[in-house]
């Protein structure tokens, strides 16, 4: 049997700020909000309150918020949000967005695995394409199950291993530091199975549905600058691929992914395909 030492331990602990520190300087680089814009992706948020059937009055938490995907619609229905997310730039940008809907949502500055609200605070948590990215997948589950209520409802999307954002992103890893061992892969969360092992003893109740949005660009070349110009981690891997020569090797990459996505007249036209993860507590 090994045991840690005080010092491993803070070694540990250091390693995770660290990441977390690293995440907060990536997702602020870039646009997120205008890509989210030219893939359409916001309705990917609308479409997930409309399916937990949000309604007027109800506790709502969007987590890993981002730009307020879910958080947005949500209070546009009439319920009280709090929109959470790690880096201010993204609550900067969700606070305009919230503004020029017209819109009240409370947004906080905190962690997906490690949530500023008490238990049991919220009737709903939903989350899109944002806690997956989180570090550590169990700890996660275990806020998201936390601040639910009794019977409350939970709704993420994730995108899925197999999918063209599947690929997508493992070409863009090619081109980042490796991440520590405690850090769990994001397309994790696109594995039902895996899901399901990260929620077990949550008291959750899962349900599993393969969703697509079309995702449509004017050209390759316009897609491949809509995420290395707009996408924080790949705006990143373009910064460490021209610095260490690379780039063209990673420009010709994505060119091919998006190339085979390409229609006669021209345009890329994306199946971004993502697992839609439904549970209840009992």
């Amino acid at each position: 049997m090994s045991f840690l030492t005080d010092e491993d331990e803070d070694d540990a602990m250091q390693q995770l700020i660290d990441v977390k520190d690293a995440a907060r300087s990536v997702w602020a680089l870039g646009d997120y909000d205008a890509m989210l814009r030219t893939e359409g992706l916001y309705a990917v948020g609308e479409e997930l309150v409309h399916r937990l059937d949000v309604t007027e009055g109800e506790r709502v938490v969007d987590v890993a918020c981002g730009t307020g995907n879910a958080a947005i619609p949500a209070a546009a229905v009439g319920a009280r949000v709090t929109g959470v997310d790690l880096t201010p730039r993204m609550l900067e940008v969700a606070r305009r967005r919230a503004d020029d809907a017209g819109v009240t949502v409370d947004w906080i500055e905190g962690d997906a695995e490690e949530l500023p609200l008490p238990d049991g605070h919220a009737e709903v948590v939903l989350s899109t394409f944002g806690c997956m990215f989180a570090p550590r997948h169990e700890v996660v589950a275990d806020e998201l199950a936390r601040v639910l209520a009794a019977e409350g409802r939970l709704g993420l999307c994730a995108w899925t291993p197999e999918g063209v954002f599947g690929e997508f992103f493992r070409i863009v890893a090619g081109h980042l530091p490796e991440d520590p061992e405690f850090v769990d892969p994001p397309l994790a969360w696109g594995d039902e199975g895996r899901v399901r092992e990260v929620f077990e003893g949550t008291g959750l109740d899962l349900a599993f549905e393969r969703a697509t949005f079309e995702i449509v660009h004017a050209s390759v070349d316009a897609a491949v600058a809509c995420y290395t110009d707009n996408l924080g981690p790949v705006t990143q891997a373009r910064e460490f691929a021209t610095a260490d020569g690379r780039w063209p090797d990673l420009r010709a990459e994505l060119t091919d992914l998006f190339a085979r996505q390409q229609s006669s007249d021209g345009r890329v036209i994306i199946p971004a395909e993502y697992l839609l993860i439904t549970g209840q507590r009992a």
